[in-house]
C-alpha cells in the first residue's frame, strides 16, 4: 500500500479562521498593517453566514450601504481585500491548534493541511457551518463514495438509483441537475425524498419539480429515512417511514443528505481557550483571548456590552490587527495612519 505523501506545512506570519464579512475585513486590516494573511473556511464559498443563510436578503445596517444583500457585501469585501492577495483554503476546517517550542501556532486541518503561524485570528461567526445530516448506522462509513453532502457530489457514474432528501432550493435544483443528467441514461432513476409535501424551495423550481413529475421524469417520495440497506458495505436501499405510519423500501445507490446548514462550535471548544457561554472571552483592547498570540473577533467573541452585529465586528478586526501587529513586531512602533493621506497605504492598496 502507497500512502501519499501529506502536503508541506504552510508558514504564514497570520491565519484566519473563518471567511465571514469579519474575516474578510480582517484580511484588509491586516494589509493596511503590511500583514499578508491565509484564511481558512469549512464551507466552499467565501461569506460565511451571509452566503450560507441570506446571500439575496437585504442587510440595512452596513455603514454607508442603506441596504446590500450578503451576496453583495461578500462581493465587496473580496474587492476590498484583493490588493492583499490572501490565500484562501475552503472545505477545511481546523482540527487542532498546538503551541510549538519556539511559541509559534501549529494548525492542523481536515484536508489534511498543517499551517505554522505566529498568529491566529479566530472570526469563526457561530461556528463552522456543517451539513445537518441523518443519525444512521453505517452511513459514515459511505460518505464521499455514495453519501454527499453538497450537490457537487460525484457517485460511481454507474448508480442507478440517485435519492436526494431535503426540501430547499439546494435540494430541489440537484435533484433536477440530476435528473438532465439521466436523460443521458434510460436506466438512471431519480427521487427527490421530504419529510412534509410543503416544500421551502422557489416557485420556480417547485414548477420544474412539478413538470418533471407529470412527465415521469422524476419520483417525489413523502417520508423520512429510518434506516439503510446495504449488501457487502454498498448501500443498495433506504428504508422509509411514510406519514402514514407504514415502511417502505427505497432502492439507492447514491445519496445526497441536502438539509441545509448548521452552526457548530465544533474543535474551537477543545483549545483550552477561556469561554463564556459557549464564545471566547476577549479583552477589548486587543481582542486578544486567553492565549497569547490568538485573538478572536465577531460573533464568536463576548466581552461586556457585546453586540453581534457586522458592524460590531468591523471595529473588533481594526483593534485587532493592530494588536496582531504588535505581536509580531514586539518593541516596534506601530504607525496610525489615513488611508485619505499615508503614501505607504497608498502605495499596499496599490492607488
Amino acid at each position: 500500500m502507497t500512502v501519499a505523501n501529506a502536503p508541506s506545512p504552510i508558514e504564514t506570519d497570520a491565519l484566519i479562521i473563518g471567511a465571514g464579512p469579519v474575516g474578510l475585513f480582517q484580511v484588509f486590516e491586516l494589509g493596511l498593517l503590511g500583514i499578508s494573511a491565509h484564511v481558512i473556511d469549512v464551507l466552499p464559498h467565501v461569506g460565511g453566514q451571509c452566503m450560507a443563510l441570506y446571500p439575496d436578503k437585504p442587510i440595512y445596517d452596513i455603514p454607508g450601504l442603506p441596504r446590500c444583500t450578503g451576496r453583495e457585501l461578500t462581493d465587496r469585501l473580496q474587492t476590498q481585500a484583493k490588493p492583499f492577495a490572501p490565500t484562501f483554503h475552503l472545505r477545511q476546517q481546523v482540527t487542532g491548534v498546538v503551541r510549538m517550542p519556539d511559541q509559534r501556532l501549529q494548525v492542523q486541518t481536515s484536508q489534511p493541511q498543517t499551517f505554522i503561524t505566529r498568529s491566529l485570528i479566530i472570526a469563526a461567526g457561530v461556528g463552522a457551518f456543517l451539513p445537518r445530516s441523518l443519525s444512521l448506522e453505517g452511513l459514515s462509513s459511505l460518505e464521499g463514495r455514495q453519501v454527499f453532502h453538497q450537490s457537487d457530489g460525484r457517485p460511481d457514474p454507474t448508480a442507478l438509483h440517485r435519492v436526494v432528501v431535503g426540501g430547499d432550493d439546494d435540494a430541489l435544483a440537484t435533484a433536477i441537475l440530476l435528473t438532465q443528467q439521466a436523460s443521458k441514461v434510460p436506466a438512471q432513476r431519480v427521487t427527490l425524498l421530504h419529510r412534509r409535501k410543503t416544500l421551502d424551495a422557489s416557485q420556480d423550481l417547485q414548477a420544474e419539480l412539478h413538470r418533471l413529475q407529470v412527465d415521469g421524469k422524476i419520483d417525489f417520495v413523502l417520508g423520512q429515512v429510518t434506516g439503510l440497506g446495504l449488501m457487502e458495505q454498498r448501500l443498495e436501499r433506504l428504508e422509509i417511514a411514510t406519514p402514514e405510519g407504514s415502511t417502505r423500501s427505497l432502492p439507492c445507490d447514491a445519496l445526497w443528505i441536502l438539509l441545509g446548514l448548521s452552526p457548530q462550535l465544533g474543535p474551537i471548544a477543545q483549545w483550552g481557550l477561556a469561554m463564556s457561554r459557549k464564545q471566547l472571552s476577549v479583552d477589548t483592547e486587543r481582542f486578544a483571548t486567553s492565549e497569547p498570540g490568538i485573538f478572536a473577533v465577531g460573533d464568536i467573541n463576548t466581552y461586556p456590552g457585546k453586540r453581534k452585529l457586522i458592524l460590531s465586528g468591523f471595529h473588533e478586526a481594526t483593534l485587532a490587527a493592530y494588536a496582531v501587529a504588535a505581536h509580531l513586531r514586539p518593541g516596534e512602533k506601530i504607525p496610525f495612519e489615513y488611508t485619505t493621506a499615508s503614501p505607504r497605504l497608498h502605495q499596499r492598496l496599490g492607488v
